[in-house]
């Protein structure tokens, strides 16, 4: 007995030290590295498909990667990003040849879209950064080249890309549990704009990657099989705002009660144009109103989304924080401006020069109730018809307040 206790007992400690050396050359080495196959591809750029490729990544590429201080896809800090994920930062994507992405070739996008391995290092790309296995050889093509065109978001800048910090966690998903995807090969045919449910079951599963946040965690979805995540489009995993606050993910089912299925078609495609549910509640961050969308692209993916079983999960309402020192604070929290802008104004966009910058409180008014009358691709609610004009008066003294 005492000769199988002593075997026993170094078998246990080999495979405790095999465990925490496989846990040190994690940590070390970070995100695991991959084979690169490179990509013969030359892809035409003609108008139609950098004006469609430019609606597809003001949602999939400038949404992560605009600096607002830039006005260019030079990078930022995710502050979206799960807290057990660590500090991430996106990468400069702009056409600068050292700094951006403006050396690499149509296959080495393709490519690194397509598997999530860095072409040149072989280096896997982190868990949150898209990979589009189902996406069409048409949409890829177009986001290729609106990434060669002459917008301003691409053009190139010389501001070197920021080092994320990812936690032991991430490194450990990424070795473990998150895996590159195969390069296709065959072709993938771009499906039936027609066909409303296969549109939009496109749109949600294959493009948008809807699923990836209204499931029930990052870690358990299937990206090659969308249908089989657990929690399929029910919410509930908690994602945090711009000042860490975490807001439970919505149950985005077809159930009448805890899903969308009572809201129609027109209030859906009401609610991600404008940002207001029928309620007159504003999306929270990270959630935010798609403005670039068609009304048919929308109401493809509402009509995909009722034909998704309905789920009866019940998700957290994000509550307000309290207590406010003045009206205008407490609208900032409620009405959902400190979940982008941060509490003291520098969260996705820095607040601390509005009041100068705005100076006529007309003007500021006019700002907040009709941001994409300033900017035409804000993602900011529009509040005009939602806040009364004693609202407006609190929210732009608060505004005032907000200085450098």
């Amino acid at each position: 007995m005492k000769r199988f206790l002593k075997w026993a007992g170094i078998a246990v400690l080999i495979l405790l030290g095999l465990i925490g050396g496989y846990a040190a050359y994690i940590q070390a080495t970070g995100y695991p590295t991959y084979d690169v196959s490179p990509i013969k591809l030359a892809v035409e750029r003609t108008p139609e498909r950098v004006a469609h490729g430019r609606e597809l990544a003001l949602r999939l590429c400038v949404m992560c990667h605009l600096d607002p201080t830039t006005k260019r896809l030079t990078g930022v800090r995710m502050l979206d990003l799960p807290k057990s994920f660590g500090t991430a930062y996106s990468r400069n994507i702009t056409q600068h040849k050292s700094a951006g992405i403006g050396s690499w070739s149509d296959g080495d996008i393709a490519w690194v879209l397509r598997t999530g391995i860095q072409p040149h290092t072989g280096r896997y790309l982190p868990p949150w950064m898209p990979k589009f296995p189902h996406m069409s050889d048409e949409d890829l093509a177009s986001i290729i080249a609106w990434l060669r065109s002459d917008d301003p978001y691409v053009q190139a800048s010389d501001v070197a890309s920021r080092e994320s910090e990812p936690s032991f966690l991430a490194k450990f998903l990424s070795h473990i549990a998150f895996k590159p995807f195969e390069y296709p090969t065959s072709s993938i045919s771009h499906p039936d704009t027609t066909d409303n449910i296969t549109y939009g079951r496109y749109l949600t599963n294959s493009v948008y990657d809807c699923y990836q946040c209204h499931s029930a965690d990052f870690a358990t979805n299937a990206p090659l099989d969308p249908p089989s995540s657990p929690g399929f489009y029910a919410g509930g995993q908690k994602l945090p705002n711009a000042v860490g606050y975490e807001i439970a993910v919505s149950n985005i089912t077809s159930d009448r009660t805890h899903g969308i299925g009572r809201y129609t078609r027109e209030q859906f495609i009401e609610l991600m144009k404008t940002g207001f549910r029928p309620d007159g509640t504003p999306m929270r961050y990270p959630m935010v109103r798609m403005p670039s969308f068609s009304d048919h692209a929308l109401g493809c993916m509402y009509d995909y989304l009722m034909t998704v079983p309905a789920n009866a999960n019940v998700t957290a309402t994000a509550s307000p924080s309290g207590p406010w020192n003045s009206k205008g604070a407490k609208l900032w929290d409620t009405k959902g401006c400190a979940g982008c802008h941060g509490t003291d104004g520098v969260g996705f966009a820095d607040m601390r020069m509005a009041s100068s910058k705005y100076p006529e409180d007309s003007l500021l008014y006019d700002v907040i109730g009709n941001p994409t009358k300033y900017n035409p691709l804000s993602t900011m609610p529009h509040y005009a018809g939602h806040l009364s004009q004693d609202e407006l008066h609190d929210l732009a003294l608060h505004v005032r307040t907000i200085k450098k």
